[in-house]
């Protein structure tokens, strides 16, 4: 008896609809990476907030920006907020690598039972090796 998750998804009836599926599920995974670095980037700009105004007086005004409007409060109502914003960042980031995990797992046993090999074109494996030497200098020398 089918699973209700294997109930939901239909099997593809053809080439090309395994095509599509694949590349469905690389575009979900390349999304949850760009967000999860999206986020890691947040939390340390959080970080850097914390560690600027923490020696601070508490009883000093500082700006905070909410929802597109600059709010004058002070440092001893806006850390707390700051720390609870970035433990909270840090929460959405643990469910988002677990989701990856699960995303990558299931796009290996994809590959596994579509038999899917990722193939490099041929001039992309030579232009890696040419790479190496010289590319890196930025000059472009014309014919003799």
């Amino acid at each position: 008896m089918a699973t209700k998750a294997e109930g939901d998804r239909k099997e593809p009836i053809n080439e090309q609809a395994i095509i599509n599926a694949y590349t469905a599920m690389r575009s979900e995974l390349n999304q949850i990476y760009s967000k999860i670095t999206e986020l890691e980037m947040e939390v340390s700009e959080h970080s850097l907030v914390i560690n600027a105004i923490q020696p601070l007086d508490p009883s000093r005004r500082c700006y905070r920006m909410i929802g597109g409007v600059l709010v004058e409060r002070t440092i001893k109502e806006v850390l707390p907020a700051v720390q609870r914003n970035k433990e909270g960042i840090e929460e959405v980031i643990t469910r988002l690598n677990e989701a990856l995990e699960k995303k990558k797992k299931e796009i290996t046993e994809f590959e596994t039972k579509y038999k899917i090999k990722i193939r490099k074109p041929e001039n992309e494996v030579q232009d890696d090796g040419g790479k190496k030497e010289g590319s890196s200098q930025g000059v472009l020398v014309g014919p003799a």
